[in-house]
């Protein structure tokens, strides 16, 4: 394992290192995943941008309207070849609600009301078009983490950052209702007991066979699972 050396420093948010882990293992479509799916992701994100801008306009609106803050919500998280990026979300909990932790709790009091419905719906990722369309993310990619903890990965993990992460991946379909899983004592010590290590070994399954085949699957579950939570449609055993 080599580091990457940051070259502009002084242009990196506060908090990131002078190195990061550099991983030089292979890709089981390289072709695929550093060309043809950026292609691909392109051409979708321009071609759904006329509808999603439509519907962001009512959210931001309400969002505005309902609680006090930003429309958006940015986080900062590691990217791709490890170059960390601020995700970009419908603002769901009130201001300052990350300063006490990274993972949402059950039925957790600092989400606001409107922030409920986007969070139930996944409108709140609506804005990650724009993260696509700036080539941080894609449509199905490793679900981005928090620096601290990307920062941990293992060797074998450091591959989970040389694919572009995405809206959806095989632990977010799995762990669609993360919530119900961390529930509500100790939220982000249940995520790093129970959830993040068998979310990083998934990330990696999927990182190291990503291709076409693989992303359209993922993409019909995703669409799949989001209609049945927004219907209240318990999901398959």
């Amino acid at each position: 394992m080599h580091l990457l050396k940051r070259e502009d420093n002084a242009a990196q948010p506060a908090g990131i290192p002078e190195a990061l882990p550099y991983w030089d293992g292979k890709l089981r479509y390289p072709i695929y995943s550093k060309v043809i799916k950026r292609a691909l992701d392109l051409l979708l994100a321009i071609a759904l941008l006329p509808l999603v801008f439509v519907a962001m306009v009512p959210i931001a609106l309400l969002v505005k309207a309902t609680s006090k803050g930003p429309i958006f919500y940015r986080a900062l998280r590691g990217g791709y070849h490890n170059r960390p990026f601020y995700i970009l979300k419908f603002r769901t909990m009130v201001v300052g609600a990350d300063q006490y932790s990274g993972t949402t709790a059950l039925n957790d009091p600092r989400v606001t009301k409107v922030g409920r419905i986007l969070r139930r719906t996944k409108l709140d990722e609506l804005p990650q078009l724009f993260n696509i369309l700036m080539g941080d993310m894609s449509f199905i990619g490793p679900r981005p983490e928090l620096l601290k903890y990307t920062m941990r990965y293992t060797q074998e993990e450091q591959c989970v950052l040389w694919v572009r992460p995405g809206i959806s991946d095989p632990s977010s379909i799995r762990l669609i209702s993360l919530d119900e899983a961390v529930g509500h004592d100790d939220p982000e010590g249940a995520y790093e007991r129970n959830i993040l290590g068998e979310k990083n070994r998934m990330r990696v399954a999927y990182a190291k066979s990503q291709s076409f085949a693989t992303d359209a699957r993922l993409m019909a579950q995703t669409i799949g699972c989001v209609a049945r939570k927004i219907f209240g449609v318990a999901p398959k055993p």
